[in-house]
């Protein structure tokens, strides 16, 4: 008896083009729901693609390191402690893919999933929609999750971004985006220059495994205060155990903020360029990395290879590690219930 050749469908992994009339674009792809491109003009209008990422998706499933450029991460972005958590009397444990701990979802988080995509349009924007259902157990965590990630460019040079999600069990669920950014153009240089500002007075020290302590460490008098804008270069070499433990800056700054109101979380400025962005956010933190893995082994769209702190990423998030931390805010989504938030980063010029 012959055997039967099976069809195999190929175009399941599509690339989205979104522009605006100002002549920003944003390219997004369905694969891991990655944006790929953002490209926004300088002071002058020139153009440049301030994204670190790839032009083909076998670089994105090949890249060595797994840098996570561009994706959504989840079910639960960041790390959990050793890979376990409690919920409702019932121990969970999941994938220790990052030294000891769980990070940004396991083996094969949602940044490495296909997703179901379709074009948006409304007033004022231009997006796509992406769909994906995370079965009950997939990764080690509780629930089917019916996960749904927009993104929206608006006319205002605004990157939106708006997560929903709904579960049929508890679980924990921590949805951010990944994107590293170089305001100077991707490959060109290090980040040690932007001038950064995140509204903070604290952030979340932590161990040598990058897991937060459960402290809240005020910022002032450390290399952590970004109160008021300063080169992220200027204090990085500071004799600082935090420094040390992170490598640089990996770590997530609790936003002054009153409940979950949208708030003015970062902003981000690049002198030589005049590239300007905000970063604003429902959520109550943001995770500072600033490329401290990078290291020139891979080199993005235009050939260039991302040098050591080369990107800088702003992940609005709760806070590491909240399923073993009850002091944090929770961040566990029961029936019923749908989790909904909302980031936005909005580029201009000075």
């Amino acid at each position: 008896m012959q055997k039967q050749a099976k069809v195999l469908d190929f175009d399941s992994i599509k690339l989205y083009e979104l522009q605006n009339d100002a002549g920003m674009t944003v390219k997004i792809t369905n694969y891991g729901a990655i944006v790929t491109s953002i490209v926004v003009p300088d002071r002058d209008g020139e153009l440049a693609d301030v994204a670190l990422g790839y032009d083909r998706v076998e670089d994105y499933i090949n890249a060595v390191d797994k840098p996570y450029f561009g994706a959504v991460v989840g079910r639960y972005g960041n790390r959990i402690a050793e890979g376990q958590f409690t919920l409702d009397g019932e121990t969970y444990t999941l994938a220790t893919n990052n030294g000891p701990n769980h990070l940004h979802g396991g083996t094969i988080g949602f940044d490495k999933v296909v997703w179901d995509g379709s074009y948006i349009q409304g007033d004022g924007y231009t997006g796509v929609e992406l769909t994906y259902l995370a079965k009950d157990m997939e990764e080690g965590y509780p629930g089917n999750l019916n996960a749904k990630v927009t993104y929206k460019l608006t006319d205002d040079n605004e990157l939106v971004i708006d997560y929903y999600a709904t579960t049929d069990k508890a679980t924990p669920v921590n949805l951010t985006n990944h994107t590293y950014f170089n305001l100077a153009g991707e490959g060109n240089g290090t980040i040690l220059d932007h001038k950064l500002m995140i509204n903070a007075d604290y952030f979340t020290p932590v161990d040598s495994t990058l897991i937060p302590t459960g402290k809240l460490q005020p910022v002032k008098g450390t290399p952590f205060d970004f109160t008021s804008p300063k080169a992220i270069g200027r204090d990085i070499e500071q004799e600082n155990q935090q420094l040390t433990f992170g490598g640089g800056y990996d770590h997530n700054f609790v936003l002054n903020k009153d409940g979950k109101n949208m708030t003015l979380a970062a902003t981000v400025y690049e002198p030589a360029s005049g590239r300007f962005m905000k970063v604003y956010t429902e959520e109550p933190g943001v995770q500072f990395y600033c490329g401290n893995f990078l290291d020139g082994r891979l080199k993005g769209k235009s050939g260039k290879p991302y040098v050591y702190r080369g990107g800088l990423c702003l992940e609005t998030q709760h806070y590491p590690d909240s399923p073993n931390q009850p002091q944090f805010p929770s961040t566990i989504l029961r029936p019923g219930d749908t989790y909904n938030t909302r980031t936005i980063y909005r580029f201009s010029t000075k």
